[in-house]
């Protein structure tokens, strides 16, 4: 089987490592790639969001699958383009891929199955949004409706905070992002993320993780796209699973199939956990990032034949097997990330990284210049390990970070602290 990647970053590495196991493989193609990505396949030179070329190369070289990782080319219809093609797509179309491009989309869904979550009001206009903040409690959550890389939710612990959110928002700080915002009850709980293939019908659920989103030890600082991940997660019991697939992921996909719009692809739920049981607090149309990298250290199946599947509604019958381990991860980062960071400085040892015991270091955000790895994103390497125990992963991946030597980098030392902290 021929098979398309699309992305270029850590979850794409990932995803790229475990397709490239399977023995129905025959080509690896990748739309970019990634100087750890290239090493399973071959780069095209293609960007993830340029649609026109992505459909061109999937032609020319007869691929057989597309699997695509991120968000932005699934909401501007790449999957929609392929279909029209007649070639297999892992990946929403566009119109499914609204559950994650609209948070005031995937409300409305969720108010239609009677799913769980927080309530919300959403707004067009500043001053209407701000007489709704003055009626509520805070701690605030201000949300931009559309995409915005990780960086569209705001928590503010105060009414000036929220509303300043409003107006950056609404001012254009996230783009077109911003033109319509969401104002969410702040959930108490835990908040765990949770993975489900569909193929328009058929639902099959895969495991949850648990991410850290703050940049800094012990949940300070600004929120990120993810500086580390572990599963399993303790708090998503055998109980929160089947609330979660019988509550939310199945009456979410049953209402897309009959609104027109049948989901195909990853359905990724992030949750909050409370005594109440699951709620849902979004919805992402991909695998997530960096939860994706744990996901697929700890899957033992192939996962080539249920991409195609889902792609080709044909998930009836289909099973994932899982290892009884734990696999965590720890994201490396740019020095200034969140905010402005330098890109170019050279990275070293990450082979010593790997030779430590079950280390595997997928690239995130690196590229190579004159027979250097260099930085070249924010979040830049994912050092993952596995273990018997999440306490043995946690500390064979912080082992495999300390053989690595990048002084302009910097990453959390607390990885897992939850997990941890229940066995203390």
């Amino acid at each position: 089987m021929k098979v398309l990647l699309v992305g270029g970053g850590g979850r794409e590495h990932a995803l790229g490592w475990k397709i490239a196991q399977s023995p129905l493989l025959t080509q690896l193609y990748l739309a970019p790639g990634n100087p750890g990505l290239n090493r399973l396949g071959e780069p095209l030179g293609i960007k993830a969001e340029d649609i026109d070329g992505i459909l061109a190369a999937a032609r020319s070289r007869n691929v057989d699958l597309v699997v695509v990782g991120p968000e932005a080319p699934l909401a501007a219809g790449l999957a929609d383009r392929l279909t029209e093609a007649g070639i297999a797509c892992f990946g929403p179309q566009a119109s499914a891929a609204r559950l994650e491009s609209s948070k005031a989309f995937m409300k409305e869904i969720a108010d239609a199955v009677g799913a769980p979550t927080a309530a919300f009001a959403r707004f067009d206009d500043a001053r209407a949004a701000k007489a709704y903040l003055r009626e509520q409690n805070p701690p605030f959550v201000v949300k931009a409706d559309g995409l915005a890389a990780g960086k569209g939710v705001i928590i503010a612990e105060t009414l000036s905070e929220a509303e300043k959110a409003v107006d950056d928002l609404f001012g254009g700080a996230l783009g077109d992002a911003g033109s319509v915002i969401v104002i969410e009850e702040f959930l108490e709980g835990e908040e765990a993320s949770f993975f489900a293939i569909s193929d328009g019908e058929t639902v099959i659920p895969m495991i949850a993780a648990q991410d850290h989103k703050r940049a800094f030890d012990g949940d300070r600082g600004p929120n990120t796209g993810g500086m580390g991940a572990y599963s399993p997660a303790q708090i998503f019991t055998d109980a929160v699973r089947e609330a979660t697939m019988t509550r939310i992921i199945k009456p979410v996909i049953a209402e897309m199939s009959k609104r027109g719009a049948p989901y195909k692809g990853v359905l990724f739920a992030g949750l909050m956990i409370g005594p109440d049981g699951p709620k849902l607090i979004e919805f992402n149309a991909r695998f997530g990032d960096p939860e994706c990298q744990v996901m697929m250290r700890l899957l033992k199946s192939d996962i080539l034949p249920v991409l195609h599947a889902a792609a080709t509604g044909a998930l009836d019958g289909c099973a994932l097997e899982w290892s009884d381990d734990a696999c965590a991860l720890i994201v490396m980062a740019s020095k200034g990330y969140p905010g402005s960071y330098g890109k170019g400085s050279i990275i070293r040892d990450v082979d010593k990284a790997e030779d430590c015991e079950s280390v595997i270091v997928f690239h995130a955000g690196t590229k190579e210049a004159n027979g250097a790895l260099l930085a070249d994103g924010g979040r830049v390497l994912n050092v993952t390990a596995s273990g018997p125990t999440i306490r043995d992963a946690v500390e064979r991946a912080y082992e495999g970070v300390e053989h690595i030597d990048w002084p302009e980098g910097f990453f959390r030392r607390d990885i897992g602290w939850r997990a941890l902290k229940a066995f203390i």
